[in-house]
């Protein structure tokens, strides 16, 4: 089977445009290039390869109905819809095409899944309780769960932060996030000093290494390396399902709900564009007041 990109070069075009433009992550541009090869492997398998400036909204839609048929979730096709809008509505900005094919495209329904997070207590016992061990590993594996719970920032914005956007003056951090947008994010007296600590014990870091976190070796810690830290604490304290940093965003923002944070300010913290991204989250902070109210209340049960 040839290479999908090689029979439109318009994908490699587009992703390069991710990279270089937009300099999205590595891993939202791995994202893009599985979804659109293998839209573009289904029209050669099904439509023996169309033109790019050929393809309507009927291919769209045959494609879509094929994921549907297969079993595939409806989180991610809604995914692959958005790749392929992004992608085409960049063929109309280049003049490849009038108007983008990915029109009234039928989104399958979503159930809405509130997002897990580990109950304050846990992280307390956690923070509190967990033996970490006293060399450079278990110094950088207690930061590194620090920080994802008192700022709520991302995989990639922790793997990625710079020494020079930490502020100590300030209280504060600079991260680049999605979209390469920055963002500043304040953090506590206690993470100030465990950063300010960290920084200055480094004394076996790779000449040019500008990252905060940084292994035994010397160098910025990979992605995996950093999931699997993340995953292994959390399984001492929590019985959730998922055991991710993605998780302890998850719990910062509820967490900062719960206790009565401004929505627009968790907003901001966490990043999003959008405030819908950030509603979800007081769907947990309404189960807890219903919660409470059927504890508290003579009728409420």
């Amino acid at each position: 089977m040839r290479n999908i990109k090689q029979v439109y070069p318009s994908i490699q075009v587009y992703l390069n445009y991710l990279q270089f433009e937009k300099r999205y992550s590595n891993h939202t541009i791995t994202s893009y290039e599985l979804d659109l090869s293998q839209f573009f492997s289904y029209l050669e398998d099904n439509y023996q390869t169309p033109p790019l400036k050929e393809i309507t909204s009927s291919f769209i839609r045959s494609w879509l109905a094929s994921l549907v048929e297969a079993g595939i979730v409806a989180r991610s096709i809604h995914r692959k819809i958005s790749t392929l809008q992004s992608f085409f509505k960049y063929q109309v900005k280049i003049g490849e095409f009038l108007a983008t094919p990915v029109i009234n495209i039928t989104r399958p329904k979503m159930n809405t899944r509130l997002p897990e997070f580990v109950q304050a207590i846990d992280l307390s016992v956690l923070f509190e309780h967990v033996t970490f061990s006293d060399d450079w590993k278990g110094k950088s594996e207690k930061l590194i769960l620090q920080t994802f719970y008192d700022t709520g920032i991302r995989l990639n914005e922790l793997i990625t932060l710079s020494i020079k956007n930490v502020d100590f003056y300030n209280q504060q951090i600079k991260v680049l996030g999605k979209g390469n947008k920055e963002r500043i994010i304040p953090i506590s007296a206690n993470l100030r000093e465990a950063l300010k600590d960290y920084i200055e014990s480094r004394h076996h870091v790779k000449e040019g290494v500008v990252n905060v976190f940084i292994t035994e070796k010397g160098v910025p810690f990979s992605r995996n390396a950093v999931y699997d830290i993340v995953h292994q604490y959390l399984s001492l304290v929590t019985t959730i399902k998922k055991k991710s940093p993605h998780i302890l965003r998850h719990s910062f923002a509820t967490h900062l709900l719960n206790n009565g944070a401004d929505l627009n300010a968790v907003k901001e913290l966490l990043g999003h564009s959008s405030l819908t991204s950030t509603q979800i989250y007081t769907h947990n902070s309404i189960e807890k007041l219903k919660d409470i109210y059927k504890k508290a209340h003579p009728k409420g049960q």
